[in-house]
């Protein structure tokens, strides 16, 4: 059975984005960037909102992001061969290959996916994923702490879940970056 993990940059008071919808301080080095790569190199599909699937649909439309260093293009290589889900109700197409468009999220379906699925799956955006937290569906919690307060903007987790967590990994970056690896604990 697959995991479902949700993953994402945080500043260290719990923001994905600034109030100003800027998150250019979430960049990774490429230390982190390589260590991103190998955790994701176990990601068969990807479910995302139609808001984080177009910042990263730049990694299969813009060929120049690839270009950037071999990590990069590494990173659009597993990107690009996994699928995708994307949960919208106004996006009327996709710019990218082995995509989908769902218009609902469906907790049922997510349960079937995870038992057929041959690898895990990654769960992007913290609405969406607040929807599979409120289902109980998360099994994983990668969470990449930057060192940086930013005071407001879109948090990276949802305030109305109470799970509790088991700590698996933990790895800090040169750049100050924290990387801690949970397990969710269901009932």
């Amino acid at each position: 059975m697959a995991h479902l993990i949700y993953s994402a940059i945080s500043s260290l008071d719990g923001y994905i984005e600034d109030t100003d919808g800027n998150f250019d301080w979430a960049m990774p080095d490429e230390d982190t960037h390589q260590f991103i790569n190998d955790l994701e190199r176990a990601t068969g599909t990807y479910l995302f909102g139609r808001r984080m699937y177009e910042i990263m649909m730049a990694w299969e439309t813009e060929p120049a992001l690839a270009a950037t260093s071999p990590i990069t293009r590494d990173f659009a290589e597993i990107w690009q061969a996994a699928d995708k889900i994307v949960y919208s109700r106004t996006l009327e197409a996709v710019s990218t290959r082995k995509t989908q468009i769902e218009r609902t999220f469906d907790p049922e379906a997510i349960r079937r996916l995870k038992e057929t699925a041959k690898q895990d799956i990654a769960i992007g955006g913290p609405d969406l994923a607040a929807h599979a937290f409120r289902s109980g569906l998360i099994d994983e919690c990668h969470l990449f702490l930057a060192p940086i307060l930013v005071g407001g903007g879109k948090q990276s987790l949802p305030d109305d879940v109470r799970l509790e967590l088991e700590l698996l990994e933990e790895r800090r970056f040169g750049n100050g970056m924290v990387f801690l690896r949970y397990r969710t604990k269901h009932g």
